[in-house]
């Protein structure tokens, strides 16, 4: 598990009886500053996102480090990562939380695709606008993706007034299916993608 305020990541047993640790507060390889996701890969593999160092960082199951990500360029820099999640392909699905976007990292650090967001009805929404049509009205007639009057310069103020996008993506969840769960945390909603 990631302990954040004591910028560890800490390995337990099954019952909570402490096994070991590592990392500690820093910039350097190795540390963190303020760790928030890991996943776990089929081969042993533990993948942390460094949120206060903007990169994930990769560890054999021994806490040994192996590699680090970042961004190399404007289009693939990381800023915040929070969850994360990890294929067997070896891709890792970033929630970049300061970007509003999930990045998909592949096994060498290149960037296969970023994902901004989306809006549609999921079934429940369905079910409840055909008992609120007035409401399912209102919303089949709003534009989602509207041109911004002043034009926003950040993509937090875009992601504010744009209802299609992520608003602070949080969490990410693969699974056996091939589908990609986001935590929207400020729209509080869940997206859900075909990522595989």
């Amino acid at each position: 598990m990631t302990d954040s305020g004591n910028h560890k990541v800490q390995q337990l047993t099954k019952e909570g009886a402490f096994l070991s640790a590592w990392g500690e507060r820093g910039k350097n390889p190795g540390h963190f500053e303020g760790p928030w996701g890991l996943a776990l890969t089929s081969a042993g593999d533990i993948y942390v996102s460094d949120w206060g160092n903007d990169r994930i960082q990769r560890y054999d199951r021994m806490g040994q480090l192996i590699d680090e990500f970042y961004g190399v360029s404007n289009e693939t820099n990381i800023h915040r990562p929070a969850g994360l999640a990890v294929d067997e392909g070896g891709n890792v699905y970033v929630a970049d939380w300061g970007n509003e976007q999930v990045k998909v990292i592949g096994p060498n650090g290149e960037l296969v695709s970023s994902i901004r967001g989306d809006s549609v009805d999921s079934k429940w929404a369905a079910d409840y606008f055909a008992v609120n049509p007035e409401e399912g009205r209102l919303r089949y007639e709003s534009n989602l993706f509207p041109e911004l009057d002043p034009p926003a310069r950040r993509d937090r103020e875009i992601s504010a007034g744009v209802e299609g996008y992520f608003w602070g993506p949080s969490a990410v969840m693969l699974d056996d299916s091939g589908r990609l769960f986001v935590a929207d945390s400020l729209r509080h909603r869940l997206q859900v993608f075909q990522a595989h």
